[in-house]
């Protein structure tokens, strides 16, 4: 990301951050907006994909198969979401990790991939026992409670710190 954008956001998100200063660290504000942002993205995403694009139907795939409308309209919002998120969270809410950048991704996409089945797991479980709800409720409300694991794990997995080692003769 270049310097002058992130520094740009991150004195965006600053700003909005002074009220707070003494009840919020600056750096979980950060991951709060830039991951609600995110987050918000993808509802939209995911929301105009189930009643635009798909219009509430399966999707028909290769070789006669098909998936659920819910399921295919939230590969859509990830395949959106996944990227902007790394790249919010490397550089502007964890800059301070000295990870190889390529350590990162393969963490990101490591417990991406476990927020990824989780989410799949409770899409299916939501649409099942509770159908009566309204499908955008549904989605935001597992997008929740996957934000607060996905900071938990991003903080101290995927962009933590690492001491360097120093040897002493």
């Amino acid at each position: 990301m270049h310097a002058g954008l992130r520094h740009n956001i991150t004195g965006f998100i600053d700003f909005f951050h002074r009220p707070f200063n003494g009840i919020i660290p600056a750096q979980t504000f950060r991951y709060l907006a830039c991951g609600g942002t995110n987050t918000v993205l993808s509802i939209i995403i995911d929301h105009l994909a189930y009643n635009q694009l798909f219009h509430k139907h399966p999707v028909h795939i290769f070789g006669g198969g098909h998936i659920a409308a819910e399921v295919a309209a939230w590969l859509i919002a990830f395949s959106i979401s996944f990227p902007a998120g790394f790249i919010l969270s490397r550089h502007v809410v964890f800059p301070e990790s000295n990870l190889h950048g390529r350590k990162q991704l393969f963490r990101y996409a490591l417990t991406t991939a476990t927020f990824l089945l989780t989410t799949y797991l409770l899409i299916k479980v939501f649409a099942y026992c509770m159908p009566m709800i309204n499908q955008t409720v549904r989605y935001t409300t597992i997008c929740i409670i996957t934000t607060i694991f996905s900071y938990i794990s991003q903080r101290r997995f995927t962009f933590k710190t690492v001491e360097e080692d120093v040897f002493v003769d």
